[in-house]
């Protein structure tokens, strides 16, 4: 014998009922019982009726009205229309019934405990007789059974409770009396032994079916649903969640309990003391294996089995000095709160004994604020004890599994990667059975800690970071298509997933929650909305993702001052603008402070040399215990391009113009041969060799004349390479008289950094740097004579972007 439970999103309309039918008519069973709940909505619209009559609100008949449209038409859908009329006057006489009842409610204006439970129990008394007429019709061996007849209750402390003497002996007596081989009754409801309907509660469908299982010694129990079994975490909120195909029983209480909704928490005790197991199956997909729940625990040794959570929670601490060593404070603050209802989800105390504190529901706060409060009045009065204090919207995230028994370091792994993500724990608690660890967390912070949890103890070590970009110009737009091309690869190889879930220029920016398409990104963008960086900042924050990280690829002073924001909500930052990291020195060692703070990587490799490892490279000498003595370099890529290029064949003006257009500047070429550009990359040499520097500290060389330094747009600054032209001709001679070469170089020796144009003679290295190649020396204590070399490309967007991707991947890696 089998019993199957069908929930309300199983039996939802008519198009679900066949779906059981066919469900029910695939069984392999000589006696089955199915029970099943109200159709979908139908209790919630039960209960609204009822709300809205008591308060003598008259919208209660259009309340009512859905409900016995809702009815009727499922009838007029299910059934052959020479086998409707029977059907529909019982439904429309028990319908009657409802109004009536709801019609009372209203005329006094008020519904008792006893009224209300009456006016639910027809949700499942009226979807249990459709069900079953369907299955007759249908050609299937079914008689209805009324729930009520059946399950019977005590009344004890103002609660229903199971008579299961009772109820066992009517299942028995029910299963003799009727010899068909499929029953349908109605779940959720029941009778008191005087006759009165009753009801098990919320989520009470669950349990009459284990109830039945219990009494009738079923060989299984099967509850079909909306999804294919118990799952790794919500899959509504983590998308990567897989469906568990073998749990325990203890297992499945402790998930169900915090808050995972696909199994009510009691069902489990009636099968459970014989040994029942359970299946969960889903109804639109019965061909998948679902979930089985047993005595028998998984074989495959794992320690975490599932992450749940429990939302609308908030935290009640009561604590004071008078509390310490004095015996019964904690029954009596556990006794007001159970004398008033109160369930109490988690409970945590101090050693010190100094405080307790308690997870209770949000919405009996106040209630319990002031009955605590009124219970130690004594205490409070004379300071012993402070009033209770509460923290609300919070929730509680728990870690299950049978076998995290003894297993160390799983509450280090939970809280580390729930801190590297910013998220902050306000209470956390453990059983002495170690099958459960739970942290109490803001209720916003719970999309990003099941994520990160999930991703930790059950994607293969696969990573998924979450990018917000800034600035899609040339270096960008290569970024992005960058990550299009590796994405495959990097998920493969690298286990990183990474997706761009914010872009924007000066103009425009866009969001996509599930990652924006970088196949047509460009054409999203231009349709997104009007580009504003605080706005950028507040969606960001408000998406609040695990292991984000905001990429600046501009030259922007005004994002770069964001930096602190970001980092200070322990989101990374990776950028290739130099103007924080050569900013006020109090500025860049702020930036690093509150990287290593957060726990949030803060990268800017591509301010040196794009995509050369040189700012990797001088970390890893000075954290192996080198000491840097000297820095000679040629950095800037767009200077070496124009002093490669520029002979007495071509023109000044036309190289420089020619190396903006190529990207090889930035938009105003005055930023890179004033040699401010320069300037910045030794002075962040400098200061990651570990020397306090400034921009004003370092000697600058100009070549330039300084009419053309004064210009204030590229049209004056391009006029006056033209009106100079015999100058930088002149410099060009004279580097040829004696057979050298122009080269832009910085050093940076003995607390001294300068920049200017050197006539670099045959036989040094810098002498035959090509292209627009950058080239660093450094000289150390290690390398005294001999420098290390670091040399290659030194700029354009490919190679930039590159030394940014590079950034991303340490971040994943970190």
């Amino acid at each position: 014998m089998k019993v199957l439970k069908f929930g309300g999103t199983s039996v939802a309309n008519a198009k679900n009922i066949n779906l059981v039918k066919n469900i029910i008519a695939n069984q392999k069973s000589d006696k089955i019982i199915v029970v099943v709940s109200a159709l979908g909505g139908i209790t919630d619209l039960l209960l609204t009726s009822a709300a809205l009559a008591c308060t003598q609100d008259i919208s209660y008949k259009t309340s009512f009205k859905e409900i016995e449209d809702r009815h009727l038409n499922t009838i007029k859908e299910l059934i052959p229309i020479h086998s409707q009329s029977k059907m529909l006057s019982k439904v429309k006489s028990e319908l009657n019934t409802l109004e009536t009842l709801l019609e009372g409610a209203f005329l006094i204006g008020e519904i008792t405990p006893k009224l209300s439970d009456k006016i639910v129990s027809y949700g499942e008394l009226l979807s249990s007789y459709i069900i079953s007429e369907h299955f007759i019709a249908e050609g299937i061996d079914a008689a209805h059974i009324d729930s009520r007849e059946i399950i019977k209750t005590n009344v004890s402390h103002g609660k229903n409770t199971v008579n299961f003497q009772l109820t066992n002996s009517n299942c028995l007596e029910a299963l003799k009396d009727h010899k068909n081989t499929v029953l349908v009754m109605g779940g959720f409801i029941a009778s008191s032994v005087s006759g009165d309907s009753t009801t098990l509660g919320r989520g009470g469908s669950d349990y009459t079916a284990a109830i039945v299982a219990n009494a009738l010694d079923a060989e299984a129990l099967q509850v079909w649903t909306d999804v294919s079994g118990m799952y790794t975490a919500n899959p509504k909120i983590v998308k990567q969640a897989m469906s568990i195909p073998k749990i325990s029983y203890e297992e499945a209480m402790e998930l169900s309990h915090f808050g995972a909704k696909v199994l009510f928490p009691p069902t489990i005790q009636p099968v459970l003391s014989k040994g029942i197991p359970i299946i969960i199956k889903n109804t639109f997909k019965p061909d998948e294996p679902g979930t089985l729940i047993s005595r028998s625990t998984n074989g495959q040794g794992k320690t975490v089995r599932g992450i749940s959570h429990i939302e609308e929670v908030a935290l009640l601490s009561l604590e004071g000095p008078g509390m310490v060593g004095i015996p019964g404070i904690s029954k009596r603050f556990f006794e007001v709160l159970s004398n008033a209802d109160i369930s109490v989800v988690l409970i945590t105390q101090a050693s010190s004994e100094h405080s307790i504190c308690v997870g209770i529901s949000n919405q009996d706060t106040q209630k319990a604020v002031s009955i605590i409060n009124e219970a130690f009045d004594f205490e409070i009065s004379r300071g012993k004890i402070k009033p209770v204090i509460t923290e609300k919207d919070l929730a509680i995230v728990a870690l299950v599994g049978d076998n995290m028994k003894s297993h160390q370091g799983l509450s280090g792994k939970m809280f580390s990667t729930l801190g590297r993500n910013n998220v902050n724990i306000r209470a956390i608690a453990q059983g002495a059975s170690e099958r459960n660890i739970s942290a109490v967390i803001l209720k916003s912070d719970v999309k990003k800690a099941l994520n990160s949890l999930h991703e930790e103890f059950f994607e293969e070590n696969v990573k998924q970071l979450n990018l917000f970009v800034m600035g899609v110009g040339n270096v960008g737009a290569k970024f992005l298509n960058q990550i299009q091309l590796q994405k495959k690869y990097l998920k493969e190889k690298l286990k990183l997933n990474i997706r761009v879930i914010g872009i924007s220029n000066s103009r425009t920016m866009l969001f996509d929650e599930d990652g924006i398409s970088l196949k047509n990104w460009e054409i999203l963008l231009a349709e997104g909305e009007k580009a504003d960086k605080a706005l950028f900042y507040d969606k960001v924050m408000m998406l609040n993702y695990r292991n984000s990280i905001f990429v600046d690829n501009t030259a922007s002073e005004e994002v770069s001052k964001t930096y602190h924001s970001y980092l200070k909500n322990s989101i990374s930052v990776v950028t290739c603008n130099k103007i924080a990291c050569s900013s006020q020195f109090t500025n860049y060692q702020e930036l690093k402070d509150l990287a290593r703070k957060y726990n949030a990587p803060f990268l800017f490799e591509t301010n040196v040399g794009a995509g050369l490892p040189i700012i990797d490279t001088l970390k890893n000498l000075v954290a192996s215990g080198d000491k840097i003595l000297k820095i000679q370099a040629v950095l800037s890529g767009s200077l070496n391009f124009v002093f490669n290029n520029f002979n007495d064949t071509t023109t000044f003006h036309d190289v420089v113009k020619t190396a903006q257009q190529e990207g090889y500047t930035e938009p105003d070429p005055k930023i890179d041969l004033s040699g401010i550009d320069v300037m910045r990359k030794i002075l962040i040499l400098a200061r990651e060799s570990g020397n306090v520097l400034d921009i004003e500290d370092i000697e600058n060389q100009p070549f330039l004349p300084k009419e053309s330094l004064e210009t204030n747009n590229n049209e004056d600054f391009f006029r006056t390479l033209k009106e100079h032209e015999s100058s930088f001709q002149e410099m060009y001679q004279q580097a040829v008289a004696a057979d050298s070469k122009l080269k832009y170089v910085a050093q940076f020796e003995d607390g001294k950094a300068s920049v200017g144009l050197q006539r670099i003679p045959k036989g040094h290295d810098f002498y035959n740097l090509e292209g627009s190649d950058n080239i660093v020396l450094f000289y150390t204590e290690r390398y005294p004579n001999q420098p290390m070399i670091i040399k290659g490309a030194g700029a354009g967007a490919d190679v930039t972007a590159s030394g940014i991707f590079a950034d991303i991947i340490r971040v994943g890696n970190f």
